[in-house]
């Protein structure tokens, strides 16, 4: 028996066959399309039973080849470029693909988690699973929020488990070839090694200068979370997957200039004295992305915990990031 995980290569996708090997699993098909071949490097140190392009995959798919041999499908593969204009390409990369694969899962009886995402949400205030509360501002976020709607049209009838997980901010290792869709710790910990400060937005919708909120998550939450719900497959549903604090994108500044401070043996600095030395500077804020933007996250946890049963804590942005630093700094010494 095999598990499938999409997207293999990409950031959380290679997270998730990490951990599925940490628990004792290689049986793994890996999806993914390597266009960008870099990605690869994501695989490198990960055990798996073979890789496949995306369209190979649908293919022995519809002719039947997986049938009675999938454990579980982990479905991370898709666009994740928000700023990405052709909705034709979003729509049949990122919903039509996540169909035919939730109706082989459903046929087949084989659990189907996949990646959501916060962006449904809109510019919010409220991030409750709940239809009333999704306004979604690009494209990319009304690829995510169709197909929840299509797994709630089919809730009833389901053959086997179902997980879709709203990803907020998430952060960690193996996101180096996302470029600019990188997580912003990936960037400050690149331009204060570089330049030996951090850039910023200014502050947009009544926020101050760098003071927009969003809840980051660290990848090795993220990957808990999936490996939770394989190891209870009576349990479905759509599921936020953030930490239920909203930080600030200083605080992700501050963590990552003070973790480098302390390798260098300096002190740690509060905002304020980091933004004196000129440590962190602020850049006006895009026009393109005015009106297209969320200032403020915060994940409504109470679904997972009750509804999912995920009870373990999860790393605030101070952990996180400090962890996060520490690997990256790691791997330019490897």
């Amino acid at each position: 028996m095999y598990y499938v995980v999409t997207g293999a290569a990409g950031f959380i996708g290679s997270n998730l066959v990490k951990a599925l090997n940490e628990r004792g699993e290689n049986n793994i098909i890996a999806v993914d399309n390597l266009k960008s071949a870099d990605k690869f490097r994501n695989l490198a140190d990960c055990d798996i039973a073979d890789y496949m392009d995306k369209e190979e995959f649908i293919e022995q798919l519809a002719n039947g080849y997986f049938d009675g041999l999938l454990s579980a499908v982990l479905h991370q593969g898709a666009c994740s470029d928000t700023m990405e204009t052709d909705g034709r390409y979003m729509m049949q990369n990122n919903y039509r693909y996540s169909l035919e694969l939730l109706d082989y899962c459903q046929e087949e009886e084989v659990p189907f988690l996949y990646a959501s995402s916060a962006s449904v949400y809109g510019a919010g205030p409220v991030f409750k699973e709940s239809r009333e509360h999704e306004s979604p501002l690009n494209v990319y976020a009304y690829s995510k929020f169709l197909f929840d709607q299509v797994v709630r049209r089919r809730w009833r009838k389901r053959s086997a488990q179902i997980v879709g997980l709203r990803y907020f901010n998430v952060y960690g290792p193996r996101e180096q070839h996302k470029g600019r869709m990188a997580s912003v710790a990936f960037h400050f910990f690149n331009q204060f090694r570089a330049d030996g400060y951090v850039k910023l937005f200014e502050g947009c919708d009544g926020y101050e200068n760098g003071g927009q909120l969003r809840d980051f998550v660290s990848v090795e939450d993220v990957a808990k979370v999936n490996m939770h719900f394989l190891s209870n497959p009576g349990k479905s549903g759509i599921f936020n997957l953030g930490t239920g604090r909203a930080q600030s994108f200083n605080d992700v500044a501050v963590a990552v200039i003070n973790t480098l401070r302390a390798e260098q043996g300096e002190g740690a600095l509060t905002l304020e004295q980091i933004q004196q030395q000129q440590l962190l500077r602020y850049i006006p804020f895009p026009e393109q992305l005015k009106g297209k933007y969320q200032s403020y996250t915060q994940a409504d946890m109470a679904d997972l915990r009750a509804v999912g049963g995920y009870e373990a804590p999860f790393l605030d942005v101070a952990q996180g990031v400090e962890r996060y630093v520490t690997h990256l700094r790691g791997r330019e010494q490897a």
